[in-house]
């Protein structure tokens, strides 16, 4: 009964805010309309974040699934060394690096583009997600490999038909992950993206809701709130299971 007491005051504790937001947002609708028509419309702007975020996850899934698999399974000259030098990103202050990365960028023609920009959150999900992926190919035996190499497959095809089923639940909590991070960031994409055609939902929702002198539409904000929590609310709802097994399956083994 303690435990039940217990959990349900505890999603009521999180939930609250998000109720609130959706309640505020709701007596005033004329906030949904303004934020349509502000600037470029809200179309363009969730397209834009639609595009970072789905570029994000596909080179995320598909850098830390080749590398997960190789860290995993290959020994090789600096191996360990090289894992390690992987996860010290996380000990780098993320704004500390935004700007070399403008001028980077700016070096490879990706400045104030949306490709450029997801390419940074794809560096920045890497550690994690290799951490990630590395232990979810160790928790795979390693007799289901070589019984389909036995039966002929070559290497990337049992990686492919094989291992990369096995791993399922790994490669979406990363996903996940990374759509979440690329999603709701707002200071990347406003040291990354000069023109507003091109700006993200978390930079346009807090542009359009700044007003003269500072002042703060709060039905417009609370409007955005909910336009950029609902997918990511829905997306968590659709895959918790596969979240949840992620962790449980040996994800977080070793």
């Amino acid at each position: 009964m303690r435990y039940y007491t217990t959990m349900t005051a505890l999603a009521v504790l999180f939930l609250f805010p998000l109720v609130w937001s959706g309640w505020s947002s709701l007596a005033d609708p004329g906030g949904y309309l303004e934020m349509a028509r502000y600037g470029e419309g809200l179309a363009t702007y969730a397209a834009n974040s639609v595009l970072v975020s789905a570029i994000t996850v596909a080179g995320t899934l598909v850098v830390s699934a080749l590398g997960g698999y190789a860290f995993a399974r290959f020994d090789f000259p600096g191996k360990n060394l090289l894992f390690l030098v992987t996860l010290a990103i996380l000990m780098v202050p993320y704004a500390t690096i935004l700007i070399p990365l403008y001028v980077l960028l700016g070096y490879l023609g990706l400045q104030n583009s949306p490709v450029g920009l997801a390419l940074v959150f794809v560096m920045f999900q890497l550690p994690f997600a290799l951490f990630m992926m590395r232990n979810a190919f160790e928790a795979v035996p390693r007799e289901l490999e070589e019984a389909a190499l036995v039966d002929g497959c070559a290497t990337f095809q049992a990686f492919r038909r094989i291992l990369l089923h096995a791993v399922r639940p790994g490669l979406i909590t990363v996903g996940l992950f990374a759509f979440l991070a690329s999603w709701n960031d707002f200071f990347a994409p406003l040291i990354l993206l000069n023109d507003g055609a091109d700006f993200t939902l978390p930079v346009a929702v807090v542009s359009m809701t700044q007003h003269t002198f500072g002042a703060v539409d709060y039905g417009m904000l609370q409007a955005g709130v909910m336009v950029m929590a609902l997918p990511c609310l829905i997306l968590f709802v659709l895959l918790q299971r596969y979240y949840v097994r992620g962790f449980m399956s040996g994800a977080l083994r070793g």
